[in-house]
């Protein structure tokens, strides 16, 4: 490619760059919320209590990151760790 002269469109490529390296990162984290919340649900589904309290401790931590970089909504993030208390409280 050649190579391109300073104005509007540079800063316009860049900020595809960056466009595309934020979603991946959305992408990832959002990833690893989700997997820790089946690990969760895992743990439920075979009643067993001392898994199932060390992952929703992880859960809530992936959640709260995310939330806290808007990744997902606060909102939606305390929606879900209620929900998976109240799993984790009905097998205790």
């Amino acid at each position: 490619m050649a190579k391109l002269k300073t104005g509007r469109h540079t800063s316009a490529l860049k900020e595809v760059r960056k466009s595309a390296k934020r979603t991946q990162r959305n992408i990832s984290i959002k990833s690893k919320v989700k997997t820790s919340i089946k690990r969760v649900e895992e743990a439920v589904k075979n009643n067993d209590v001392k898994v199932a309290l060390e992952q929703l401790a992880i859960a809530f931590s992936e959640c709260d990151k995310a939330a806290k970089k808007n990744i997902v909504h606060f909102k939606a993030a305390s929606n879900q760790k209620a929900r998976l208390s109240k799993m984790v409280s009905k097998i205790k």
